[in-house]
This record gives structure tokens, C-alpha cells and sequence, in this order.
């Protein structure tokens, strides 16, 4: 085969500094909320504050999906029908999160979520209360902290198949995807370096982030 019917790699940027931060911030919190629940006792304090932690995360990350950079902005990975389709049969051409990984963001990101808003009104029966639980009756507290539970069993497989689904395309397709969200950077076929989101775009979206920490703490004791 000919170099002109297989070109060399082209390096693109493809993770802007932005998601690197909230990608490896975002494990580390989840990783600190899982550990401290485990435990228990007087760690719940700081499972609390990782909780504020994942929830300003998330609301950058929402934020961030509409405003920010190219390969960053939802739109332009959203996980259709037609392109789950095209990459089934091995004709998908994009960079970025491919669809089925995409699919796996958005269960993640959801997950996350409901997890974090279930957490907020939880209680543990001993010491420990969610920020917000003062909002809500007992009864509906109890009901919250199950289900907060039952979803952290889902958040777990979820991520074990997440880590799965990385390890077999570093190891079996041959395509780093830890690399790109360390140093920005991917040698590709072919594709465009993500445009990246503005100064103000980043600005707004840390300040809507504080701001929605801030509501989900004010009315508790925990803050950060």
C-alpha cells in the first residue's frame, strides 16, 4: 500500500485543558465519595463536601457541553441512531468520543447526577445529614438515601464497564484514549484540532458551577 492510500498520523488537539481538569477532577471526587461512604463514620463529612465537589463538576461540564470547545460540545457527539449505526458497521470517521462511547458519557454524566441530588437530601440514620435535608420530611429522606444507595451499585458497574471499554481499545484497537485526556493531544487519520471555547465562555460556566454548589450547600451545614 502506498503512502498516498495510507497517510501518516496528523496530531490534533482534542481535549481542551478545561475537560483534562474536570475529566481527572471528576474521577478523583467520585473515587473520594465512594471510599469515604464505604467507610463511614467521620469521613462522611468529606463524602459530603466530594458530593458538592461532583455537583459543581457536573454543572461546569453542562455548561461547558453548550459553550465550550469543539470536541467538548454535546451537540457534536450526541450519540444519534444514524451514527450508532455507521460506527456498528465500522464506517465511522469522527474523532472525539465515538458514539457508543458517547453513550457512556451521557449514562455516566446522568448517573452522576441523580446520584449527587439523591444525595443531598440523604441522611444516615446517625451523624450524618445531606445538605438539604432540612427541605424535606423524614420519610421522604429515607426514601432519597435507598434510592442514593441502589444507584451507587448502578454507578459502579457503570464505571467498571467504562474502565473495561478503555483498556480494550488501548489494548486490542491500539488506540490510546487515556493519552489525549492527559496531554490534549491525538495522532489521527484525518480531522480538525477542537476550536477552543472563550475566555468568557470558561469564565460563565465556573461562576454558574460556584453558583450551583453554593445552592446546593447553602441551606446545610457542608460547604466547601
Amino acid at each position: 500500500m502506498s503512502s498516498k492510500d495510507n497517510p501518516p498520523p496528523t496530531r490534533i488537539h482534542l481535549w481542551d485543558l478545561p475537560i483534562r481538569i474536570f475529566h481527572w477532577s471528576l474521577v478523583l471526587a467520585v473515587i473520594t465519595a465512594i471510599a469515604t461512604a464505604k467507610i463511614g463514620g467521620n469521613w462522611m463529612e468529606l463524602h459530603g463536601r466530594a458530593g458538592l465537589v461532583i455537583i459543581g463538576l457536573l454543572a461546569f461540564r453542562l455548561t461547558w457541553g453548550v459553550v465550550g470547545s469543539t470536541h467538548a460540545r454535546f451537540r457534536n457527539f450526541a450519540p444519534t441512531p444514524a451514527k450508532i449505526r455507521t460506527y456498528l458497521k465500522g464506517q465511522w470517521q469522527g474523532v472525539g468520543h465515538n458514539p457508543l462511547g458517547a453513550l457512556s458519557v451521557f449514562a455516566l454524566l446522568g448517573l452522576l447526577a441523580a446520584q449527587a441530588a439523591t444525595g443531598l437530601f440523604a441522611n444516615d440514620d446517625i451523624a450524618f445529614n445531606g445538605p438539604l435535608f432540612a427541605l424535606v420530611d423524614k420519610a421522604l429522606s429515607d426514601r432519597l438515601t435507598g434510592w442514593h444507595h441502589q444507584l451507587s451499585n448502578f454507578l459502579l458497574i457503570l464505571m467498571g464497564l467504562h474502565v473495561a471499554a478503555v483498556f480494550f481499545y488501548v489494548w486490542f484497537k491500539k488506540n490510546n484514549l487515556v493519552k489525549p485526556m492527559l496531554t490534549g493531544w491525538k495522532d489521527v487519520q484525518s480531522g480538525e484540532s477542537a476550536t477552543r471555547g472563550s475566555l468568557i465562555a470558561l469564565i460563565s460556566s465556573v461562576l454558574i458551577a460556584v453558583a450551583v454548589v453554593y445552592g446546593a450547600s447553602s441551606a446545610g451545614f457542608v460547604y466547601l
